[in-house]
């Protein structure tokens, strides 16, 4: 088990909100607005990033009150702490000592889906980057380190060619620090989609298979594909290739047909299909897996599914859903906490399952 307690102070809508978790599945329910995504958000911020919305520290603080932010969490054997106050930005602490966002991605995995990743195969690559690197995330905490990396020494370049910088003596170091970090990114990907892969393929499940490639990773020498290119990229303002511009591909296996040609109700299923395969391939990892609003896209067989699945994963997962009875397949399994909001404030309440 992951997560053994939450706790969110002056959070979003939450003035207070407190949960002592069991090893069932959790529930949220609750109307549209009351905090429930904000409960998962507070969780998704126990791992390195802006968590599942991507905001900035500022934009999670409750206005009311407008004193800053803190989450607490306990694991088995740690104690978590993030927080921010006005005008700051987030710290970490644990076990009583600042550290890193990055060492967070050591003590827990946290995997989500959220209702604005169902465009994700048919918008920009951008994104389908981003879900890349998430589950990269997964395997390789080392994965933030490389990326980091790349990503200081691009700004750089960049930055030397928007000035017009000629002298290749200013390129040479920051353009092998890319090739490194580079080569380091690469190869996390190709493995994650190796893990991805076998962890479809042995698994007896109701959602469909999803076949991944990466493209446009950029050349193997990326060192001299960059020094030969600095002319081109110079008149861009900008680095053209390397594994920045890479995109992620999806098919659906079983009918050999591209992501982006499914129908909704296909890509949402693909969707789920890899988070529960990425969860399955963490066996042995504390792992947290965030599903945000999925009950209520799917009909009632596949939703028991989706439950049966849940139950026997080696993971902890908290879904949200606007009502009790989205979760009436699920029954005992799993741990209840309904979500209202009075005012601008949310409340939150344990309750115990009804059976309808």
């Amino acid at each position: 088990m992951s997560l053994r307690s939450l706790t969110l102070l002056q959070f979003r809508s939450h003035r207070r909100a407190e949960f002592a978790f069991d090893t069932r599945p959790v529930a949220l329910y609750g109307p549209n607005g009351a905090g429930k995504t904000s409960v998962l958000e507070a969780v998704s911020l126990f791992s390195p990033g802006r968590g599942l919305r991507r905001a900035t520290a500022e934009e999670l603080i409750r206005r009311q009150e407008s004193v800053g932010w803190k989450l607490r969490a306990t694991l088995p054997d740690y104690e978590l702490e993030t927080s921010a106050r006005p005008g700051q930005s987030r710290d970490v602490v644990i076990d009583g000592k600042s550290a890193s966002q990055l060492a967070l991605g050591r003590l827990m995995r946290v995997l989500w889906l959220v209702p604005a990743m169902d465009r994700l195969w048919i918008e920009g690559a951008e994104g389908r980057r981003r879900f890349l690197d998430r589950m990269t995330l997964s395997f390789f905490p080392t994965h933030a380190d490389a990326t980091l990396a790349y990503e200081k020494a691009m700004r750089e370049r960049n930055r030397l060619l928007k000035d017009e910088v000629r002298d290749p003596a200013w390129y040479h170091a920051l353009e092998s620090q890319m090739a490194e970090a580079g080569a380091q990114i690469v190869a996390h990907r190709l493995q994650t989609l190796e893990k991805l892969a076998a962890a479809q393929a042995g698994a007896a499940t109701a959602f469909p298979a999803a076949a991944l490639a990466v493209v446009n990773q950029g050349p193997d020498d990326l060192a001299r594909a960059l020094d030969a290119n600095r002319r081109r990229d110079m008149a861009a303002g900008r680095t053209l290739e390397g594994p920045h511009r890479a995109d992620l591909t999806a098919r659906y296996a079983e009918k050999d047909t591209p992501a982006d040609q499914c129908s909704t109700g296909e890509q949402k299923a693909l969707l789920i299909s890899l988070l529960l395969a990425n969860a399955r391939a963490l066996a042995g990892e504390s792992t947290v897996l965030l599903l945000d609003e999925v009950a209520a896209h799917l009909d009632a067989g596949r939703r028991a599914a989706l439950y049966d699945e849940i139950c026997a994963l080696p993971a902890q997962v908290m879904m949200t859903g606007t009502g009790a009875e989205l979760f009436d397949a699920l029954g005992t399994r799993g741990q209840y906490w309904h979500v209202t909001e009075e005012r601008g404030t949310s409340q939150v309440t344990e309750t115990a399952f009804q059976n309808r």
